[in-house]
Order: C-alpha cells, then sequence, then structure tokens
C-alpha cells in the first residue's frame, strides 16, 4: 500500500528551500492556498527561514488586506517577483516600490503560457502579446523597479514579423488548491468557484524536479473519488494539506455559496436592483455595444457591471459573457467573488480560457482605465504611485475586435445627479482621467491601429473613438455643456465631427430596451457604397437572421440603398460570424437571388466567411438557385 501523501502544514511548507522558485495557483479570492501561505510565513518569521524566494503568480492573489501572497511579502523572504497583478497585494508591492525585491510585471496569460511551456519542457513561449506596451523590451521589458536587471524577455523575428520570445521560467515549489483530494494524492474541485491552472502548475513544477503542495478543505477514501472529477493526478502531488476552515474560503468573500461553484442555478431577479448613478450611466453605455450572438469578456472593477445591465435587460440568452478566470457565461458576480458567475454555462482552465483569447476568439472586452492621452493610449498598470500591475489586460486587447474602454471622467470626489432623461455634475472631480501622456503604456494605440481594431472610450458625460490622430468625441450626455464639462478638462483637442447626443433612456430609472435594441438588424448602417470602385460593401458579420420577416427588412434596406445608386455595382459581402437560422434559408437565398440579378454586375459579388459550415449551408442553397456558391475564407491571421 502505498505511503499517504496527507501531512501537515508545517512539515509541507518545510521542505522549501532558499531560493527557490515558488508559484502559487489563485485568482483574486478564488482558489488560494491561504493555509499553506500563513504556514511559510510562520516560518520565516519563527526561524529567518527561507530566504531569497522567487515568487511568480499569474493571477493576482489576495484582498488588500493582507491575505494571500501578501503573507510572504517581508524583506528577506523574497528576492525576485514575477507577477502579473500587484494590486490585491500591496505589501509585496510595497517591496517592489521601495527596491526590495526584484520586480517584474508580465501579462496574466503569457505566465500561464509559461507554465504550459515549462510542462512540456519547452524553453519559453513566443508570442506577439504585448508588443507596443510597456512589457515590451524596447520600452521597459516588464520590469518594476531598479532591482529587476535581468531580462526576462527579447525581441525576436520569425517571417519577417516581430515577435516576443518569453523565457522560461523552471518552478521548484508548486502550491495549488482542490476541495477533495484522497490520501494517494488525487484531487477535485467540486466546490471551488473555478478550476483555474492548477494542473498546468502542478507539470511545470515535477517537469522541473519539483515539488507539489495541494492544500484542500476534506479528505476521501482511495479509490471513492469519481475519476472524472480529478482535476490533478495524484502522480502529480507530493503534499496534501488540510486547511483550516477559516483558511479555505471558497473566495475571500463567500465561505461557501453553491450557486458560486455551479451547483445549482438560482433566479438572476435575486440580484439586488442596480442605482441609477454614473457608474450606471457608463455601463449602460457600455452594454450598448453589445451584439447578438457575440462572446464577450467583462474586467474587473466598472466593466463588471456591463454584465449585471445584461441581466437586468433579460439579454443572457443573446450574448455569452466570459471572465478570464474560465467561467463561462451567466452572470458576473462582484467584489471579492468577481472572477465567479452565477448561473454559468461551462467552466475551462484559466489557461485555456487565455488560450482562446489569444487567439482572437472574443468579439468584444470591456476594461477599466486609469489614465487615458492624447494617442488614445491607456494606462491600467500603474498610476499614482501605485504598482497594480496589467493582469490579463495585454492579452485581452490585443487581438479582440472591439475593445471596450470604461472611466469615470474624472476622479477625486466627482459628484453627479442623473435622472430624466439627462446628467448633471454637482462636484467636478479633481482629476481628469484624460491626460497629454500616459505613465505606462498597457494598451498600445498604435497597435490597435495597425490591426484595425474599433476601440470605444465611454465615460459618464461622453463617448470617444479612436481614430487615425488621436481621439474623436463622438457623444455628449444630455444636460452637459461640451466646453465647460468636457473639452476645457481635456489637455489636448479631441477631432469633433459628428456629435451625437447620448441615449437620453441611459439617464432614465427605467430599462434602456437593451434587448430590442439588439435584435435590430441595422442593415443600412452595413452597407457602403465607394463610387469611385463603384463597389457597395456589406458588412453582414456578426448578424444574426432569424425569420423571414427579417429578410424581408434586410430586402428593404438594400432597396433603399442601392436603388438610389442607378447603376449595377460590384458587391463585397463580408458574413463573418454570420448566422442563419433553418427558418430563414431558404427566404434568404431567395433574396441573394433578387439582390444580385437587380443590382449586381455579373460576375460580381464575392463573398467571404470565416465559417466553413456556413460556406457550405449557404453555398448549397445559391447553388440550387445556379448562384455563385463560393463563400472564400477569411484568413484572420
Amino acid at each position: 500500500m502505498s505511503i499517504s501523501k496527507i501531512i501537515s502544514t508545517a512539515d509541507a511548507v518545510s521542505v522549501i528551500a532558499s531560493g527557490d522558485v515558488v508559484a502559487s495557483s489563485g485568482w483574486g479570492g478564488h482558489g488560494v492556498a491561504e493555509d499553506v501561505l500563513v504556514a511559510l510565513e510562520q516560518r520565516f518569521l519563527d526561524t529567518g527561514e527561507p530566504r531569497d524566494l522567487t515568487l511568480v503568480w499569474a493571477g493576482g492573489q489576495g484582498d488588500m488586506q493582507g491575505a494571500g501572497l501578501d503573507h510572504l511579502g517581508h524583506e528577506g523572504l523574497l528576492a525576485r517577483t514575477i507577477g502579473g497583478h500587484y494590486g490585491l497585494v500591496p505589501k509585496i508591492a510595497a517591496l517592489a516600490m521601495d527596491n526590495k525585491v526584484a520586480a517584474y510585471n508580465l501579462p496574466e496569460g503569457v505566465l500561464l503560457d509559461l507554465y504550459q511551456a515549462s510542462a512540456s519542457g519547452a524553453p519559453g513561449v513566443l508570442s506577439t502579446v504585448g508588443i507596443g506596451t510597456f512589457v515590451d523590451p524596447r520600452i521597459e521589458g516588464g520590469k518594476v523597479n531598479e532591482a529587476a536587471s535581468d531580462d526576462l524577455l527579447e525581441v525576436t523575428h520569425r517571417s519577417g514579423e516581430e515577435w516576443l520570445l518569453y523565457h522560461g521560467i523552471p518552478i521548484d515549489i508548486a502550491i495549488i488548491r482542490g476541495t477533495t483530494a484522497d490520501a494517494l494524492g488525487n484531487v477535485t474541485t467540486e466546490k471551488e468557484a473555478v478550476s483555474l491552472e492548477i494542473l498546468e502548475l502542478a507539470m511545470a513544477a515535477k517537469a522541473s524536479d519539483g515539488y507539489v503542495i495541494c492544500q484542500v478543505e476534506r479528505v476521501a477514501e482511495p479509490g471513492s473519488l469519481d475519476s472524472r472529477a480529478v482535476r490533478v493526478p495524484g502522480f502529480l502531488v507530493d503534499a496534501v494539506v488540510v486547511a483550516e476552515p477559516g483558511r479555505h474560503m471558497q473566495t475571500f468573500g463567500t465561505q461557501y455559496n453553491p450557486a458560486v461553484s455551479g451547483e445549482i442555478r438560482v433566479p438572476v431577479d435575486s440580484l439586488p436592483p442596480l442605482d441609477l448613478d454614473a457608474r450606471t450611466v457608463v455601463a449602460r453605455r457600455g452594454a450598448l455595444e453589445l451584439s447578438a450572438d457575440s462572446v464577450v469578456n467583462v474586467g474587473l472593477g466598472l466593466p463588471e457591471i456591463v454584465g449585471r445591465v445584461a441581466a437586468e435587460e433579460g439579454v443572457q440568452d443573446l450574448v455569452t459573457l466570459t471572465i478570464d478566470t474560465g467561467v463561462i457565461g451567466g452572470v458576473p458576480l462582484s467584489g471579492l467573488d468577481f472572477g465567479a458567475s452565477i448561473n454559468r454555462e461551462a467552466l475551462i482552465d484559466h489557461a485555456a480560457s487565455f488560450d482562446f483569447i489569444d487567439g482572437g476568439g472574443l468579439d468584444a472586452v470591456f476594461l477599466g482605465v486609469a489614465e487615458c492621452d492624447a494617442n488614445g493610449d491607456v494606462n491600467a498598470s500603474r498610476f499614482a504611485g501605485r504598482i497594480t500591475g496589467c493582469g490579463g489586460a495585454i492579452n485581452l486587447t490585443q487581438r479582440t475586435r472591439n475593445v471596450v474602454f470604461l472611466t469615470p471622467f474624472t476622479s477625486g470626489g466627482l459628484d453627479t445627479r442623473v435622472g430624466d432623461g439627462h446628467l448633471e455634475i454637482v462636484t467636478e472631480g479633481r482629476f481628469c482621467k484624460f491626460v497629454d501622456k500616459v505613465g505606462q503604456i498597457t494598451f498600445s494605440a498604435d497597435v490597435a491601429r495597425s490591426r484595425g481594431q474599433h476601440i470605444t472610450y465611454i465615460t459618464e458625460r461622453c463617448v470617444m473613438t479612436l481614430c487615425d490622430r488621436g481621439l474623436e468625441l463622438i457623444e455628449v450626455a444630455p444636460g452637459i455643456d461640451v466646453d465647460k464639462d468636457i473639452l476645457s478638462l481635456l489637455p489636448f483637442e479631441p477631432k469633433v465631427d459628428a456629435l451625437q447626443p447620448m441615449p437620453s433612456e441611459l439617464f432614465m430609472a427605467a430599462p434602456i430596451g437593451l434587448r430590442a435594441r439588439m435584435l435590430e438588424l441595422h442593415v443600412s448602417e452595413r452597407l457602403t457604397y465607394e463610387p469611385t470602385s463603384n463597389t457597395v460593401f456589406i458588412d453582414f458579420s456578426g448578424m444574426h437572421v432569424r425569420t423571414p420577416a427579417d429578410v424581408e427588412e434586410i430586402v428593404a434596406d438594400v432597396d433603399r440603398v442601392l436603388g438610389a445608386v442607378g447603376t449595377r455595382v460590384n458587391a463585397v459581402i463580408n458574413y463573418d460570424r454570420f448566422s442563419l437560422d433553418e427558418a430563414a434559408i431558404s427566404a434568404y437565398a431567395d433574396a441573394v437571388r433578387y439582390v444580385e440579378e437587380t443590382y449586381y454586375i455579373p460576375g460580381g459579388a464575392q463573398r467571404h466567411t470565416t465559417n466553413a459550415f456556413m460556406r457550405l449551408k449557404l453555398g448549397r442553397e445559391l447553388a440550387k438557385r445556379s448562384l455563385d456558391p463560393r463563400l472564400d475564407l477569411i484568413d484572420e491571421s
């Protein structure tokens, strides 16, 4: 019979030696091995050992009050820190600011990739994530302070393109957490809100001949665990420790809630309603950027309210809200529970979530802002003398088609009055969030321009977009004086062309009618005619045609636009992420034949899509009607 791997927490941390590289799994208040971290801190305070550890973490782990990784925030205990987010661990951030540790900040998703690289024996990670930001070696190289003298990445070129090569990080000690383990070390996560990177981190440590410590809340008899529920097999685990209940909370805000771990579903209307204030206005206007059948990520803070707005407006079935912890669908929770959702559809691993993000799978992302400058660059990682770190923001903004930044226009005492369809500034904030030049580049506007991304900046009083020379002011709130309340506070001059009012519904207590807005086809806005090439460009990307009535609406808009041209035209139609329900497919194919025979130059229509199924489905119907069935695949590389 195998020797039991269940030992005391003190015995588990006794194997950690001075100079070791220690990596911890967790995200915010989720999945943090609090009992292990407390024991490691106590060992150092009692004996002065171990010393000079390198601490590695991807997602921030703490509550800003001393929990989580901040137990290790002691001078001498740490020599180097490589983290994705510092905002939740103020003691460690202070060591970094005081140059007491060599501190580095790398993108959260890249650190997860580095775990996977170590697990597979790869020397590092090749990625475009971070180009043009403070992580780029030509800017700051992810170095937080002067003590950080080593280069953790370099610029390289492959096939004529720039890449960043992140050097591998061998792991000596992995600290992970689950719910249940048996004496053989098999680990399940049934009561955890998220599964995180516990498997990848355990494999990374074993590939480096390291040691894996797993904290759980209970022990099961060997052979009694459902093998399908085992997240980490026993051969990857060296020590299992059973935590005290107070040190194994589901999150730092909740001891245990079965709705958070996805064991039950709860009524959405059980959530308290949102107050009608400036923050809700920003989130409501952000929600207007949602499109049906899209996959969307919401970030911490103000952006998380977008998920609440979606729930109140009853559009959860029209969009898939995600969090980069790996949560798919549902309604995101707030505060110390953020990172989890109620009524989620699925849960994938933390690392897999970033694989999807880095691959450009998201349709939109909502993120917060510390400061934004005249060029459109955003700083969300280091400001006001504090290090918060980039977290997943750099990954999230690098290949997502639509990036939406949400922020109050000013901070430091801003007081507003919202109601009756307009906004009133009662007391202006002392600090404008818009500056001439950001202190650190977390998001590069120049890179976004080069990639053709659509970038929107939303505040309670106005909306701006990224244009070719900076920012363009496109909307202003009812009740706001553009010169007094916006332009006079900006240290730069935005482009102002066709200024529109923000919808008055945003500033009323009643619902904003988001569902009806999202289901509108807006076909006329998707057609653009260029006389010089005599070509109509039709952007059907992301559109969902559900019924024959939808088809009639499309044809009516096409008649209005192309009927006014007065001549046959060439056509380029983008069917990227286009959805066509079975009930409408015959009517739609008939409409395509009508439009082609009425308005297009023979042979002058080009149709494109990234959806191979749509190529087959629509192509077959077109062929039946003696139309060209080809839909060329779009290359998104």
